[in-house]
């Protein structure tokens, strides 16, 4: 093993112990302390790979929205809109599955919530939020396609991160999840 390789290995460790004390303790009760417990390491331990708590909980949640990102980049480069919006929801929805404890975070704590959402609208081009919008609703949406794009995504999010639906298996949340995506968004369903 590299020294590259064991610096990602402990980084990687602490972003998924830090996730699990997140969800169960949320942003604000969980300390650097608890962290380095986890880990059994020291706190300097931490601070060699993160400045503060604000720089772990971003790293927590920053690949999940490159990821979004992604999604929506490779949709764009469909033909049709109904393909682009396809290829979108099911993206969307495989992120919103594999990251169920994120999404649950996201749902419950406001302190995630703040994070992400100035993440989404941080001034570039165009953000998270804009793209998002035009792949689902359209470059120009009316009114009821925007409602519709915002319900659609912050539905699913709130029903795949729901504590009442963690026993459901990936596979059986993953097709109602894009059921419902597709009813809403008025695409054909199998």
């Amino acid at each position: 093993m590299t020294a590259g390789t064991a610096v990602h290995d402990t980084r990687s460790r602490l972003l998924d112990a830090a996730l699990k004390l997140f969800s169960k303790h949320g942003l604000e009760g969980t300390s650097m302390q608890m962290i380095a417990d986890a880990l059994g390491v020291t706190k300097a331990a931490l601070y060699y790979h993160f400045k503060s708590k604000d720089e772990i909980i971003e790293a927590v949640a920053l690949p999940a929205l490159q990821e979004m990102e992604q999604i929506l980049d490779a949709a764009r480069t469909k033909r049709s809109r109904g393909a682009q919006i396809d290829h979108a929801l099911s993206g969307f929805v495989d992120l919103i599955v594999r990251e169920r404890t994120l999404i649950r975070l996201f749902n419950s704590d406001p302190g995630l919530r703040r994070l992400v959402n100035q993440t989404l609208q941080a001034p570039r081009d165009e953000n998270l939020n804009t793209k998002m919008k035009t792949v689902f609703a359209g470059a120009d949406p009316s009114l009821a396609d925007a409602i519709t794009m915002h319900v659609m995504s912050a539905g699913l999010a709130m029903a795949g991160g729901a504590p009442e639906f963690a026993a459901i298996d990936d596979d059986t949340l993953r097709q109602h999840l894009l059921d419902l995506g597709k009813r809403l968004l008025g695409r054909p369903r199998r």
